[in-house]
Order: structure tokens, then sequence, then C-alpha cells
């Protein structure tokens, strides 16, 4: 019996044995696997004053991962042998990551924070960050020797792929089933060109140019859809609150135009649905030695059957007429803007009373997704030199038009007519005394 029993606890002890050395040799994980994170390249995209010169090493460097983006940030930014602070660096807030004193800088941000927008361009989303240097006095002296500069970086995923290491909360909520809830909006604002058929080549205007601005959402797979600019401050900074200047307010009113009569306005009519284009009077922030602008817009759509009503539309001010009109023709929408569109007057029934009813903000909330703020810039503003504006004086002096060339022709005829008829009258009367004379002799 007790041999019986020894060769039972002898099995029970090998099989013991066997799965302790089994679970060893080949470790079993529950839950989340380890994955190291794989990095690829960013798109980096210079703008001046610190594009570098052809041969020269890039001073920023950018690697993507799954969740967030790491920036490598040479002190030399500028590439004029000017080190940086790291203190003067930040990407939409976040600030230098890398230890005190380490060299270069690193800022790891991640791709839904710091500051970043996402695109969709075709098959990919685009997370887009913009670092930011924006120099600081040097040794508290009210001076600086660099001007401030900023950076592009873009991080380009698959669209159907998860980039993050968490879900991916639905971005907006289909009012259809035949939306598809991986889909994400894709807001666009773009600086166009003066004759809109591109983006801007050049990021710098003049006082009295007109700045064409293009909205848009990406409407393939979606039903149709109607954007619409919500409101747009300017700054003179990316990061920069004061002083601001909100130029579009009010539920889609161009305040601009109303408030110091210029030429700003929505572009009427539209190109498409989905696309809203306007034009900004080009300023510049007084008291600053700044010319840099940014703006930011917040964009919304709704779907393109759903009529415009005061929380949902874009209104230009004409100044001469004194009046608001609507780029989507209906022009009672418009007539919140001189007072608060988000609460308008109680609706009233009559044959004076609006044919829709005003919804207060109270009433709707857009689905999620279904608006984004983005921003654009920096644009640079010049103003025209006083040389070139005594060049082009001198130049209307100097060339005078066919009329006045003609006058001067007649008047030179005459002027010559009365001199000869002179010098002949003085010529008779010389010769007339002289042969007076020579008969008295």
């Amino acid at each position: 019996m007790w041999c019986k029993d020894k060769g039972q606890i002898a099995v029970v002890l090998l099989l013991l044995l066997f799965f302790l050395c089994d679970a060893f040799a080949q470790p079993r994980f529950k839950g989340r696997h380890v994955i190291a994170k794989q990095q690829k390249p960013a798109v980096v995209l210079y703008a001046n004053p610190i594009e570098p010169r052809a041969g020269a090493p890039q001073t920023v460097t950018a690697q993507c991962t799954d969740s967030e983006v790491i920036v490598t940030i040479s002190p030399d930014l500028l590439g004029i042998q000017k080190p940086v602070q790291p203190s003067d660096l930040s990407m939409g807030g976040c600030g230098v990551t890398s230890p005190a004193g380490a060299q270069p800088f690193v800022i790891e941000a991640p791709l839904q924070g710091c500051g970043s927008t996402v695109e969709m361009q075709g098959a990919e989303i685009v997370y887009s960050f913009s670092l930011d240097y924006n120099p600081s006095p040097i040794n508290g002296l009210p001076i600086v020797r660099t001007n401030p500069a900023v950076v592009q970086i873009e991080c380009h995923y698959n669209r159907l792929h998860n980039v993050s290491s968490n879900a991916l909360n639905p971005t907006w909520v289909p009012y259809t089933s035949t939306i598809s809830d991986e889909d994400i909006l894709g807001f666009s604002l773009v600086i166009m060109s003066s004759d809109w058929s591109g983006p801007s080549p050049s990021n710098t205007f003049f006082l009295g140019d007109l700045v064409n601005l293009q909205a848009s959402v990406d409407n393939s797979n979606h039903v149709p859809l109607r954007v619409f600019v919500d409101s747009c401050v300017a700054t003179p900074a990316s990061n920069a609150s004061v002083p601001a200047y909100t130029f579009i307010g009010n539920n889609g009113c161009f305040l601009d135009s109303q408030l110091t009569g210029s030429n700003s306005q929505f572009v009427f009519p539209r190109v498409a649905q989905s696309v809203i284009q306007f034009q900004l009077d080009a300023f510049r922030f007084y008291g600053l030695t700044t010319s840099s602008i940014f703006i930011t817009c917040r964009l919304k759509v709704t779907l393109a059957s759903a009529d415009v009503d005061p929380l949902n539309k874009d209104c230009s001010y004409n100044s001469a007429l004194s009046q608001w009109s609507s780029v989507d023709g209906n022009d009672g929408v418009c007539s919140c803007c001189d007072t608060n569109c988000a609460n308008p007057p109680p609706f009233r029934r009559g044959s004076g009373a609006p044919r829709y009813r005003p919804r207060r903000a109270s009433e709707w909330s857009a689905p999620a997704g279904w608006d984004k703020t983005i921003s654009v810039g920096p644009v640079f503003l010049e103003q025209v030199s006083p040389l070139s504006l005594s060049q082009a004086l001198s130049g209307q002096q100097d060339k005078a038009s066919p009329g006045s060339q003609f006058q001067a022709s007649i008047l030179g005829a005459v002027v010559g007519v009365l001199a000869v008829s002179c010098v002949a009258v003085l010529f008779l009367v010389y010769s007339k005394a002289n042969g007076t004379a020579n008969t008295k002799q």
C-alpha cells in the first residue's frame, strides 16, 4: 500500500515538474502583448527664415510612432551659428522634454495632443504639428538677434489603421447608416493664390491686399455636406491669446467689414457646398514690431439638404448698403448679426414673422466631429517702402499724358511765333532809325 502511494506521489511530482518547466520555457502572456514602438520618419516642412541651404544638414528631424511624434531640434535651429534656447521652443504649448543641458533638444508629443490637427488626405490620415520658435530677450535686454520661426511636422498613417494604443472614439455621429463609423471628416483651411487656382506660393502680403482663404471638408464617402466658417481669430503668434482680433464671429458673421468698413467678405456664390471661400483685408497689429499673423478658424458642417439658420450661416456686410447678405442666398438668417445669433428673438407667428423658427443655442448640439478648429500661418504683412512710393510718384510725373504733350507743343509754337515777331519788329525799327540818320547826314 505504501509503495502504491509512493508511486502515485512520484507521478504527481513528475507531472508538476513538467508543467513548471514548460511554463518557464514558453511563457504565456495574458492581456496586452508588449510590442516595441515602430518608428518611421515624419515629414518636416521648413519655412523661411530657417529653410536649410542645399547640402546643409537638417536642423529639425522627427520620428512618428504608433502613439506619438519625437522631434529632435539642433541648438543651431536657424543655421546662422546662433544657438537657440530650449525655453523658446514649443509645439502647441508643449515644451522641450529632454533633460536640462542635453543637446540636441527633444520634444515628445502625443499624436492627439500638443495642438495637433487631423486631416484626411486620400487614403491617409495626417497628424500635423507646428514647432514654434519665439526668441526671448537676450539676458533681460529688450533686444533679440533672431527672428521667430515655424516648422511644420506631419505624421502620415494609413486611413483605416488605428494609430493609437487606445481605442479610437467615434469622431462624428453619422446621420445615416451609409456613413462608415471608421471615417473621419477631413477639414482643411488653406491660403489661396490671387486667382483661387491653388494654394498661395507665398505667405507674404502687403497692406491693402486681400488674403484669399478657402475652407473645405472632404465629401468623399459621405452624404453631401455643407461647410461653414463659424468664427475666425487673428493673433500675432500661434500660441498667443493677446492681442487677438475676432474678424468672423457670432456664428458666421464677417464682423471685420462692419467694424472697419473693409473689403473683407465671403465669396458669393459658393463653388461647392463643401467649400467656402472668403477674403480678409490685410492688416497689422498696432504697436507690435512683428508682422506675422496666425489665423485660427472654427469650421463646422451640416447636411447639404438642411436649411441655413442663424446658427449655421456665413454672412457678409455691405458697407455701402449697410446690410448683411448670406452666401447661401437667404439673407433673413443674417438679421441676428447685429445682436446675438446664439440667442435669437422669440419666434412670433404672423405675416411679418420669418418663415423658419430660429433655434437657440440650447436647442442645438453639433454631432461630435462635425466641427473642427484649424490654424494657418504665419502670414507676413509688409508695408510699401517710401523709396518705392517716391519712385512711383516720380515716374508718374515724368510720364506725361498725350493731351499734356499736345498742349505743350501748341504753347511752344505760340511762344516761338511771338519771339520771331518781336525780333522782326525790332529789326524794322532799327533799320528805319539807321536810315533816318543817314539822310540827315
